[in-house]
C-alpha cells in the first residue's frame, strides 16, 4: 500500500499524492508539494496570527492575591492551516467576531461548553440509531453478538456501535464511488 500525502490543499481536501517525506510537525507523511513550503508557510502565519497562543493558568479553587503561586504559562499548540481557516472566517464575518470578543467571558465559556454538550448528544443520538437499527434485525444482530462474543458484557455494547458506524461508513464511502462512476460512464 503506497503512502499518500495527508496535508490539505488550498480547496480544504486531503492532497492524497503519494508521499515520501515525513512532517514532524504535522505527524505524518507529506508529499513534495507540502513539504518545502512548510517553513514558508509556517513563518507567514505566524506573524498573522490573530489569536494568541499563550495564556496563564488560573490559581487553584479560584485563589487570588499574594498567597497563589506564580502563574505559569500554558503553551497551545498551533496548527498554521487551522489558524489560517480560522482567520479567513474572522475576514469574512467581523460582524460576528466583534459579537464574540463583546461576550463577557461567562458567557462566552458557557457558549463553548454547550457546544460540547451538543456534539455529545449528537454522538449518541447517532450511536443509539445503529443500535437500534442493529437490534430490529434479528440476523444481523445474531452476526455483530457472533463478533464480540469473546469481549466483556460491559463492553459488547459499545463495540458493536463502533463496528456499526465503520460499516455504515465503509458502505457510504462504496455508494459514493459507485455513484461517481457511473456519473462517468454516461458523461
Amino acid at each position: 500500500m503506497k503512502a499518500i500525502c495527508w496535508a490539505y490543499t488550498e480547496d480544504g481536501r486531503i492532497c492524497r499524492k503519494p508521499a515520501t517525506i515525513f512532517d514532524q510537525q504535522r505527524g505524518f507523511l507529506v508529499c513534495q508539494t507540502h513539504a518545502p513550503n512548510r517553513q514558508q508557510h509556517i513563518n507567514k502565519k505566524t506573524n498573522e496570527l490573530i489569536m494568541s497562543t499563550t495564556r496563564t493558568k488560573p490559581a487553584p479553587n479560584g485563589a487570588t492575591g499574594a498567597s497563589s503561586a506564580p502563574l505559569e504559562p500554558i503553551n497551545y499548540r498551533t496548527n498554521p492551516e487551522v489558524a489560517a481557516k480560522i482567520d479567513a472566517y474572522i475576514k469574512e464575518n467581523p460582524k460576528y467576531w466583534a459579537y464574540i470578543q463583546a461576550m463577557p467571558r461567562d458567557r462566552l465559556e458557557r457558549t463553548v461548553v454547550l457546544n460540547e454538550v451538543r456534539q455529545l448528544d449528537r454522538q449518541q443520538r447517532i450511536r443509539d440509531g445503529i443500535l437500534k437499527q442493529i437490534n430490529a434485525n434479528p440476523e444481523l444482530k445474531q452476526a455483530y453478538d457472533l463478533l464480540v462474543k469473546d469481549l466483556p458484557e460491559g463492553q459488547r455494547e459499545d463495540v458493536i456501535a463502533q463496528i456499526g458506524r465503520q460499516t455504515r461508513r465503509a458502505v457510504a464511502r462504496a455508494q459514493s464511488q459507485q455513484q461517481t462512476k457511473g456519473e462517468a460512464v454516461t458523461a
